[in-house]
């Protein structure tokens, strides 16, 4: 009899002590997750009419006028509301002006290179579009505010320049596939894109 009360003391006393390390496994902070992303399928439409340049836009973003005082006729802002993100746009008109268009090429790598702190690495290329067109492009690495930045021109009438914003302090390796999702409807916007007579 004794030798079972001996079992079931000792029983009672590591179930006590199991108990107990699950309490304080409770008590422990839990390692942070990432957040869970459903990316939709990519559908594009025909931008309004009313500008000097269009291009096909996603059909889950808004396209609204840039509203900051010093925002120019057709600096636009393409939104999407369910990641809190755009691709900022601005035109300038260049008139044949040669010396303005390369100060407005050299501006779009200054605006990059203020990033150039907190990136890990920039790539900068030249691309050619589906229809001959150049068009720059700069693509930062690391927890910067605008990981994709680009500017396309006829050299002669049109510059355009844009960049890819996503406003959440979340970081950039947890909002990647929104950051990739952005960087292709930029790059479709570049690929679609026709200058206005």
């Amino acid at each position: 009899m004794r030798h079972w009360i001996s079992i079931l003391i000792l029983s009672w006393f590591f179930l006590a002590c199991a108990d107990k390390t699950a309490e304080q496994k409770a008590d422990l902070p839990r390692p942070k997750g990432y957040n869970r992303i459903i990316l939709p399928k990519a559908k594009y439409l025909n931008l309004e009419k009313g500008h000097p340049f269009t291009f096909e836009v996603s059909q889950y973003a808004q396209v609204m006028p840039d509203t900051v005082s010093w925002a120019e006729p057709h600096w636009l802002y393409i939104y999407y509301p369910q990641w809190h993100a755009f691709i900022q746009l601005t035109y300038k008109p260049l008139n044949k002006d040669q010396k303005k268009l390369a100060n407005l090429i050299n501006d779009a790598y200054i605006l990059a290179a203020k990033h150039q702190g907190k990136a890990r690495g920039i790539q900068e290329y030249v691309m050619t579009t589906r229809s001959g067109r150049k068009a720059g492009i700069i693509e930062l690495d690391g927890e910067v505010a605008t990981s994709f930045q680009f500017y396309t021109t006829d050299s002669v009438h049109h510059y355009l320049r844009g960049a890819v914003y996503v406003k959440t302090a979340t970081q950039n390796d947890s909002l990647a596939p929104v950051i990739q999702f952005l960087k292709k409807d930029a790059m479709h916007l570049i690929q679609t894109l026709q200058w206005k007579p």
